[in-house]
């Protein structure tokens, strides 16, 4: 059997996106687009006004009175169990009954007729609490004497007491990195719709559609075979829709079951904020020992994570923070240890990079310290500590790094962006003083491609051939604007050499393919892909085999060609076989699964495989700051990101693009802020500034590694690409710290926190001019 790559819909070619034409005319329906049907019913959240207490009363009965109303539900009307913890620690109430632990804290939802009548009505409880202390930042949680929400990591290598004194030099130091809100365009939204006996159908807006099914079961006392969730897009994702979603899909669950009345949850944009978890802001204390000429002998450090009231995806996170405090540089000596750490806010979940960024910025922010000590190009110091061959390719937790190329992505982004040249030029430039300084930066990125928890790197796949030649795809992954589902029909036409019309992408739904994992960790394409290319071969064979057997030919005889069958020296429409194949009763649906192979890992021994293998990139970024008042812009970025073989180099580009930016947002503009009483301030988009679009670069060139190709056996040899180049990023908040250290002749590192706002700038200016 023979297949001829030429088809339109073929892998590794510019292809729109699926929904794109949708998308700009306002065409792509969305979870809240659902007809509703009569009598639908709206819910909302009554949320807390304490940061941490006990609750003393709560009277409801103005809210029950209300305008509209037609129920209030809480801790008591749970009819399963009153949990939606993701890690199954039992430490996340859908309500709690006592104890409030974080300002916003949902205690009720009100259902009623109208959104309106249901949002107005959740604000007229009267609720009598004795207040408690809170801490709100991990350094005061510690303080405090909060415990972990779970158990910390080590990882550790080499004997880091022997690497520090054998060093000439050595830096302690600690760096504050803020977190970052998801806004997503389409806010969290869930609708639910009773059915007999114990079902009930969920349509939502969430990247795990098997964790919300199996949360709303937990909740209503079900089995998960009588809940159905389905999802046929997202507006943005990012992580936040990854375990975030689970008390909205729970709440209209028990409410439409209790009610026998389809329910709509869908949270204005402040409490989408305020009740939702966001990415983890870090404290890192780190301590770096390095030699004459820039070489790492040593490195500890101490990752902080403000994690919230209960555990959520904290551990995981705070892991993968280790996991990527190396980025790409061999540390000889090693100590990492992750804390955890309990607060009295909102539970941080995943967002983008999973906690991989802030080790990254951390790796980073060592490579400054050493350069500045040793008055030395930051890059120079990059290219002496990267990874390298045997004796350097181990990495903190004991997995060997074989797919190195980060060297010859660094050297060929460096060559075509002139980086030496222009950063000469910069310094010469700054030496003339003046109020506007510049700063460049190229930075790497080394990021782990798997699911940390083994178990998530699976996936299944449905394909249906129908008789007339039309094909119906189906998989777990969830489209959120990321080009998944295009990807994915893009392998299945490419299997059957149709065209890519032909493929007919569905929601996704836990009807079809069970127990699927999040669309996270940029595995979408990765495990999704060969699912449905597994589904593809099944129905493959059974067609080969028909082929051979009815026309008396060997199997070697039977080869796809764009639109048709050639079997033999017959050339039939792709058509005209499948009808033959299923008059002849041939089984034309499949069901195919995926395992990431060579995967594994032992968390208490602090070692293992846990990736598949590792996405690389480089970020070239020049700025200028307004040393007077902080202010600066982005004048030019370049890029080139390994994404392997790219199933689709247009979407892939789009991918890079929006990541950096991103990133870049993470680092400068959005600041995430509470006030002494535990509320979150930044709360909405009039005061939690993301990049505009003149924010962007002023000049943004981005290419692909096209002469990159995955070693591993991924789908078609592609990398991932959702993740990795957020990281990017970095290079902007690098740049700026060189243009802050220009004002004291670059002697000064000037130890920036994140995000590096106007104000953080101008502080760090007047800091290093003052010399202190």
């Amino acid at each position: 059997m023979k297949d001829m790559h030429t088809i339109s819909g073929a892998v590794s070619k510019d292809r729109i996106h699926d929904s794109a034409t949708k998308h700009v005319t306002g065409q792509a329906e969305y979870t809240d687009d659902i007809a509703e049907p009569w009598g639908t019913l709206h819910a909302y959240l009554g949320v807390s006004s304490v940061a941490h207490g006990r609750i003393r009363t709560m009277d409801l009965s103005a809210v029950r009175a209300a305008p509209g109303v037609v129920d209030v539900l809480t801790a008591e009307d749970i009819p399963g169990v009153n949990d939606i913890s993701p890690t199954g620690r039992h430490d996340e109430p859908v309500f709690p009954t006592k104890l409030v632990e974080y300002h916003g804290q949902p205690l009720f939802a009100v259902i009623a007729e109208s959104r309106d009548a249901a949002r107005r009505a959740a604000e007229l409880a009267e609720i009598d609490y004795v207040e408690l202390p809170h801490a709100i930042d991990a350094p005061a949680a510690q303080a405090a004497g909060l415990p972990l929400v779970t158990d910390p990591l080590t990882l550790q290598r080499g004997d880091v007491a022997t690497g520090q004194a054998a060093a000439a030099h050595r830096v302690q130091a600690r760096m504050v990195v803020g977190g970052q809100d998801h806004m997503y365009l389409e806010g969290h939204i869930a609708f639910a719709i009773p059915g007999e006996d114990d079902d009930v159908i969920v349509h939502c807006s969430t990247q795990h559609p098997s964790e919300a099914q199996h949360m709303v079961a937990h909740v209503l006392g079900v089995p998960s075979n009588a809940v159905t969730v389905n999802v046929r897009r997202m507006g943005g994702g990012f992580g936040g829709k990854e375990s975030q979603m689970n008390i909205f899909c729970a709440v209209a669950a028990v409410a439409a079951k209790r009610l026998k009345r389809p329910v709509k949850i869908r949270p204005d944009r402040d409490q989408d904020m305020t009740a939702t978890g966001k990415r983890h802001d870090f404290v890192i204390d780190y301590d770096v020992a390095f030699d004459g000429d820039g070489i790492i002998q040593a490195v500890e450090g101490t990752f902080a994570a403000r994690c919230g009231f209960s555990s959520d995806l904290s551990g995981p996170v705070t892991d993968r923070a280790l996991f990527h405090a190396d980025n790409a540089y061999f540390y000889p000596h090693v100590r990492l240890v992750s804390r955890p750490q309990k607060t009295n806010t909102v539970s941080n979940t995943a967002f983008r990079g999973f906690g991989g960024p802030q080790g990254v910025i951390a790796a980073e922010r060592m490579i400054e310290e050493i350069a500045y000590t040793l008055g030395k190009d930051p890059l120079d110091v990059r290219k002496a500590n990267f990874y390298g061959e045997a004796g350097r390719d181990l990495t903190p937790y004991h997995q060997q790094v074989e797919d190195n190329v980060i060297g010859r992505v660094v050297d060929e982004l460096e060559a075509s962006a002139d980086y030496r040249a222009r950063r000469d030029a910069i310094i010469a430039e700054n030496a003339k003083g003046g109020v506007m300084r510049r700063g460049i930066a190229l930075t790497p990125v080394k990021f782990g491609i798997s699911f940390t928890a083994t178990w998530y790197n699976q996936a299944g796949a449905l394909i249906h051939v129908y008789n007339d030649g039309s094909i119906h795809l189906n998989h777990g992954g969830t489209e959120m604007g990321q080009g998944l589902n295009t990807k994915v029909a893009q392998v299945v036409a490419d299997a059957f050499q149709v065209d890519f019309e032909r493929i007919k992408i569905t929601k996704t739904t836990t009807e079809k393919v069970p127990n699927t994992s999040a669309t996270a960790a940029s595995s979408g394409s990765d495990l999704n892909g060969m699912a449905a290319l597994d589904a593809a071969r099944q129905i493959k064979e059974r067609l080969v085999a028909f082929a051979a057997e009815s026309r008396k030919v060997a199997p070697e005889q039977v080869e796809f060609l764009p639109n048709a069958v050639k079997i033999g020296e017959e050339v039939l429409a792709f058509d005209t076989f499948i009808r033959q194949a299923y008059m002849a009763r041939v089984h034309l649906s499949a069901a195919g699964f995926y395992k990431t192979p060579k995967i594994h890992w032992d968390r208490a021994a602090g070692k293992g495989r846990p990736f598949y293998y590792y996405a690389y990139g480089a970020a070239c970024s020049e700025v200028s700051i307004d040393t007077l008042t902080g202010e600066y812009r982005v004048e030019r970025t370049d890029i080139l990101h390994d994404v392997g073989r790219s199933l689709n180099p247009i979407l892939d580009k789009g991918q890079v693009e929006g990541a950096f930016i991103q990133g870049m947002g993470w680092l400068t503009t959005e600041e995430l802020w509470w006030d002494d009483a535990g509320r979150l301030r930044t709360h909405a988009p009039s005061t939690y500034k993301i990049p505009l679009a003149s924010d962007r670069p002023r000049v943004f060139n981005v290419d692909l590694a096209d002469w990159s190709e995955n070693r591993e056996m991924t789908i078609k040899r592609s990398k991932a690409v959702g993740e990795p180049p957020f990281m990017l990023g970095i290079s902007v908040f690098e740049a700026l710290s060189m243009a802050v250290a220009s004002v004291a002749d670059y002697k000064v590192c000037p130890r920036l926190d994140a995000p590096a706002t106007p104000e953080r700038v101008l502080m760090a200016v007047d800091r290093l001019k003052a010399g202190v």
